[in-house]
């Protein structure tokens, strides 16, 4: 691994970020063929500390995708299957009276966990879909009038499919902020479905995770790799750029909503997160070049008349970085 000499003489190490994403890549890749951007974007949330939205037509590896990373990072791991009657008890849990005791207690649902995937989200009716507000963004929930913590590694990873698809509820725009990012899943290569043929053929299915030899990293690591992430340095210059991206989404014409200020917090994590991908310890402007779009696709609205006209919210931060000036 190397280290980075800063412009002061001052040595910073992102070793533990670098080896995140190197093994990362190696680990998921034994079970995902393909799809390099699901499994970069992934590692990335875990690194940030946020939540991501996975969206993709079935079949795409989406939960599988989710579950090796969850075994990558020895996090404990629930899941939640989301259905039209699905209730938000379902997801939090519920107080239970003891005849023995004469005392409610509480029985904790599947969000008492490190790594929950919310699995087709936008199946859950709204009321649900709600429960999870609290748990994303302060990771505590709070019932009969007592808040309960979460874990500090608390993360949900919710998938869905594309709206057109029957029996999907829209995502509020007050649950799509708490998602760190959004990642969009496409059909594989031609090469990587062959090869996803070739280990289907070895009888190599999803259910057989638990055996595949992964080797998982220690959270040790993915600690030390957030701390080295909050230690990036950002110049001014850097911020202003970072801003004057997202403040112009609020005015851009073929929106009828822009990115709120979690957005340019959100957007900031994720850029330094990508310049410790590449080994730096400073931000440059592609930086947020890259974390625009995953960052800000699922919080923009567009007008009704640029959707009927082909727009959709990727092309709309293309073309607001292209007219973005870069900083000099």
């Amino acid at each position: 691994m190397s280290e980075l000499e800063t412009t002061g003489g001052e040595v910073q190490q992102v070793q533990a970020a670098l080896q995140l994403f190197e093994q990362g890549r190696e680990q998921m890749g034994r079970v995902i063929a393909g799809q390099q951007e699901l499994i970069e974007q992934a590692l990335l949330t875990l690194l940030c500390g946020g939540h991501a939205l996975v969206e993709g037509v079935p079949g795409v590896a989406k939960t599988l995708a989710v579950k090796t990373l969850a075994r990558f990072l020895s996090l404990v791991f629930r899941r939640v299957q989301g259905t039209p009657d699905m209730m938000p008890a379902d997801i939090l849990g519920t107080t239970v009276f003891s005849p023995k005791t004469n005392e409610f207690s509480l029985h904790k649902g599947p969000v008492f966990t490190q790594f929950l995937l919310a699995d087709e989200i936008n199946r859950m009716p709204p009321r649900t879909q709600a429960a999870l507000l609290e748990s994303m963004e302060e990771r505590q929930v709070t019932m009969d009038g007592e808040a309960h913590s979460l874990d500090d590694y608390f993360t949900v990873f919710a998938t869905q499919n594309p709206l057109e698809f029957e029996g999907t509820y829209p995502l509020p725009e007050a649950q799509l902020d708490r998602f760190l990012i959004k990642i969009k899943v496409g059909y594989p290569s031609l090469a990587d479905e062959r090869s996803i043929l070739e280990r289907h053929h070895v009888s190599l299915e999803a259910r057989d995770l638990e055996l595949m030899a992964i080797e998982p990293v220690g959270l040790s690591i993915l600690a030390a790799a957030r701390r080295e992430i909050r230690a990036i340095k950002v110049e001014p210059v850097i911020f202003d750029y970072l801003l004057a991206v997202v403040r112009r989404t609020r005015e851009w014409p073929a929106l009828s909503l822009g990115a709120s200020p979690r957005a340019s917090a959100s957007l900031l994590i994720v850029s330094k997160a990508y310049a410790a991908r590449d080994g730096r310890d400073f931000l440059i402007p592609d930086d947020v070049k890259q974390a625009a779009v995953p960052v800000m696709r699922h919080r923009l609205v567009l007008r009704p008349e640029a959707e009927l006209e082909g727009f959709d919210t990727d092309r709309v931060v293309a073309d607001i970085l292209a007219a973005t000036a870069l900083p000099k």
